[in-house]
């Protein structure tokens, strides 16, 4: 008996052992995981060395040292360019490797290849909209230029040689998670990076949503509603400032395609008619309602009002110290491993420091010695949707410009984990990829079903140039310079020097369009309807040292309607810009701390503007008293998002619901027919203006709603779904930190033991400290500029992309907090600073 439980035992252990070190599908073995050799033990990091150490890798031209502080930030000194570039990426790569490559993985369309086919149509839409075509496009233009293809030449080879320096049992613990091993790094990976921040920043489309307005309520309502300037603004460049150039001559949307051969029939991209409205209580027939509605390009990603970022510079005029002082906080979707990674930069032609993407070379948010720059999302339009008419069912040939054109194929092999690899054809017409959209009906002759892509981010670009002049700037004529070579996505950048200039700009290169050009999508056939040309770099918005002695921007309008060119019809809402003018306006003397605390303000302009309003029409008289006890508690509020109110909680679910009650029955007709809805600037203004608009009353109900029935309804139905979702109201439970829980996530779903959940945070959309869900501040920096820079600066993570290092998420506290750390900016290796810690010295 013990024989047989003994070979039992044997059996099971050799099954067990066997299974463990087999792949399920697309699961990794689980054997290699647990292993002590090679598994996640071997990913636990001590706190970081105090004693120097050397390395010898082939690749640097001279020796490399460097200095890492407290905070695992790696302050590099080289004797050469090519070695500072060398040096950091090799640096980079050894703390955040999986990050830098599984980034470069989604935008080239390959997460397939290491989680399984689940990530089939993820990649499918990345290849669809050209993410990979742009890649190559950039790389073309990086390496056309001698000095910044030594710069990611260089930057490649120190990540390869971090790369090469691994065993197994070394790789982050995620490439054992998911059962794969780097790869070698190339300058496409650099380029794919870049089209990755395009991808996050200048993809998001509202084209399809309002073409289906147009064709329900046609061109008048749909400008009144949707208007090209919003009632409440304060943009970026100041109302006045004069343009010194003489604009290039508007193209013109009337021209017409030259009848050369023969013209196929086409559908029209306008309706010519408006939909019948509600009358004698009846609605319109569904059928009726979806006949002349797109259905294609309804899954395209909108605009997100969260992505987008705050900064500002304040002259000498208003500084404490008589030099100009400068802050910045880009928003985006808060992740672990974080976005940015701090870094110093020195070499025999720079000395810059700040926050650095880990994948391209230099440093994006920072200062130098003499100057101070930073960067927020402008949000202009640089994605259109054209209709394409195909020949035939082939789809060889498109009809352009009176003619039958060309289609080119790329064809996409998309390999799968455990799975065949996938085919997928894309057709590229002149505009851009034909992007299909999931679950697509086949095309049929003659009908635009297909939409071609016409993207910045396809067209070449070189942003490395701009970031190493910019890095080595030393006056507003180099920033000037540095701009120049900046495409895509655009942004505002804020400028401060030891000069005393303060300046900003909405950069970027810029389509030269017709008025509303892409607020609905184009007819793909019209030569008047592609881009004409561009707009001159030296023609994009910019002011220098205004009257009012600060700049600032909040993706706001980037001018008031007096600039010539066409940017965009849209931008985000104007109340964090407003509320940032506001406080810079009346500050005096300022210093670090002060513009510290405007990055963390959590005042509510928008319930600031509009309770008083939205008090007046509440029909009080309906509450019961738990719905009247809230209402107390709503103005008692202290207008501030602050992490113990209850005030923005119960503000922020009205204002959604009171914005659905007005908008959804007119503005949603199905899933599969999207409609944008109006801004709530323009609600207001109608509230205020037009209090007995039709729209406020609900169409799919036989009574006649007017403005106090909906805003009451909607005040009640928030107290409920409060009620229901956090019980009675209280302080706990309701409190707004509690309510929004804004969680920073691992990049692989799931992976919450890597992540930080439920951080306590206040702020909210619309909020200078505007820090949501899941997207919020990424790095806060603060630059005192001065005859040496006083900089200070955090971000919600660590330098570490090890979950096992101390160094993962340390600084999150601080982030949360609100306060921010120094940044080191070291002069010489013989520097002394009670932070330092070791020395890595590369030969």
């Amino acid at each position: 008996m013990p024989i047989i439980r003994a070979l039992l035992s044997l059996a099971a252990t050799v099954a067990l052992l066997w299974a463990l070190n087999r792949p399920f599908g697309n699961v990794p073995a689980f054997g290699p995981l647990l292993s002590p050799f090679t598994g996640f033990w071997q990913n636990a990091e001590m706190p970081l060395p105090t004693a120097d150490r050397e390395i010898t890798l082939g690749g640097t031209r001279q020796p490399v040292t460097v200095v890492y502080d407290d905070l695992g930030v790696p302050h590099v000194f080289a004797q050469n360019d090519y070695d500072i570039y060398f040096a950091q990426g090799y640096v980079t790569a050894k703390d955040r490797l999986w990050q830098m490559e599984f980034q470069t993985h989604a935008a080239a369309g390959r997460v397939s290849e290491l989680v399984g086919e689940r990530a089939i149509e993820l990649d499918k839409f990345n290849r669809r909209l050209g993410m990979g075509y742009g890649a190559e496009v950039a790389e073309k233009a990086m390496n056309a230029d001698p000095v910044s293809r030594e710069i990611v030449t260089a930057y490649c080879a120190g990540i390869n040689a971090w790369i090469s320096s691994l065993k197994p049992a070394q790789y982050p613990i995620e490439y054992k998670l998911l059962g794969y091993a780097p790869e070698a790094w190339t300058p496409l990976k650099c380029a794919l990076l870049l089209k990755q921040m395009s991808n996050t920043l200048a993809t998001g489309a509202d084209d399809f949503r309002m073409e289906n307005v147009l064709k329900k309520y046609g061109p008048a309502i749909t400008a009144d509603l949707f208007p090209d300037y919003p009632v409440r603004e304060s943009p970026i460049i100041p109302a006045g400032t004069p343009w010194n150039f003489t604009p290039l001559k508007t193209p013109s949307a009337t021209q017409s395609a030259p009848a050369t051969g023969k013209t196929p029939t086409l559908t029209s991209t306008r309706a010519t008619q408006c939909w019948p409205e509600k009358s004698a209580g009846k609605n319109p027939e569904p059928e009726k309602l979806l006949s002349g509605l797109s259905t294609v390009g309804n899954s395209w990603p909108a605009r997100n009002p969260d992505i987008g970022s705050n900064n500002w510079a304040v002259g000498p005029q208003k500084s404490a110290t008589g030099y100009p002082i400068l802050a910045n906080d880009p928003h985006l979707t808060l992740s672990l491993p974080s976005i940015w990674y701090q870094i110093q930069l020195v070499s025999p032609t720079m000395n810059a420091c700040g926050a650095s993407l880990p994948g391209s070379p230099g440093v994006i948010i920072g200062f130098n010695k003499e100057i101070a720059w930073g960067v927020t999302n402008v949000g202009a339009d640089v994605l259109d949707f054209y209709a394409i008419t195909f020949k035939d069912n082939a789809r060889r040939e498109y009809w352009h410009d009176g003619k039958w054109k060309p289609v080119t194929r790329r064809i996409e092999r998309i390999k799968v984990k455990g799975k065949p690899d996938v085919m997928d054809t894309v057709l590229y017409t002149h505009h851009g990829p034909v992007a299909y959209n999931t679950g697509a009906k086949p095309f049929r002759a003659n009908f635009p079903t297909g939409h071609a892509v016409r993207w910045i981010a396809h067209d070449p670009s070189n942003e490395v140039k701009c970031y190493q002049i910019l890095n080595r700037a030393r006056n507003y004529a180099d920033y000037r310079k540095a701009l120049a070579y900046y495409a895509a996505p655009a942004q505002n950048f804020v400028y401060a020097d030891v000069h005393k200039d303060i300046a900003i700009s909405p950069n970027g290169r810029y389509p030269l369009k017709w008025k509303d050009q892409g607020k609905f999508t184009l007819d793909g056939s019209n030569p008047a309807h592609d881009w004409q040309g561009w707009i001159p770099a030296d023609h994009n918005p910019i002011v220098k040292n205004p009257g009012l002695n600060f700049v600032s921007s909040a993706n706001q309008f980037s001018t008031d309607p007096t600039y010539p060119y066409y940017l965009n019809w849209q931008f985000a809402p104007s109340e964090r810009g407003r509320r940032i003018n506001q406080r810079l306006a009346t500050m005096q003397k300022a210093t670090v701390d002060s513009l510290r605390m405007l990055q963390n303000d959590n005042f509510n302009l928008r319930a600031s503007e509009t309770l008083p309003t939205l008090f007046k029409i509440l029909q009080t008289q309906t509450l019961n008293p738990a719905q009247q006890a809230a209402l107390q508690t709503l103005k008692r509020w202290n207008l501030k998002n602050d992490v113990n109110e209850v005030g923005p909680t119960i503000f922020v679910e009205w204002n959604a619901q009171f914005m659905d009650a007005v908008w959804k029955d007119e503005f949603f007709v199905a899933d599969s027919i999207p409609m944008k809805f109006p801004t709530f600037d323009r609600t207001m203004a109608l509230i205020e203006r037009d209090p007995s608009a039709k729209w406020f009353d609900n169409v799919k109900t036989p009574a006649k709603e007017t403005l106090p029935d909906v805003l009451t309804a909607s005040f009640k139905s928030a107290l409920d779904s409060l009620t229901k979702k956090h019980g009675p109201m209280n302080a706990k439970t309701w409190g707004w930190a509690a309510h929004k829980s804004t969680d920073i996530k691992h990049l692989v779903p799931g992976l919450d033991a890597f992540s930080a959940m439920d951080v306590d945070m206040g702020g909210g959309t619309g909020i200078v400290n505007a820090t949501t869900e899941t997207t919020g501040p990424s790095w806060r920096m603060v630059v005192a500029l001065g005859p040496m820079p006083k900089a200070y600066g955090v971000y919600p993570g660590g330098q570490s992309g090890n979950p096992g290092s101390p160094l993962y998420k340390n600084m999150i506290e601080t982030w949360r907090t609100g306060q921010l750390n120094e940044l080191i900016y070291l002069q010489t290796l013989t520097d002394k600073h009670p932070r330092l810690r070791g020395k890595l010295i590369l030969k």
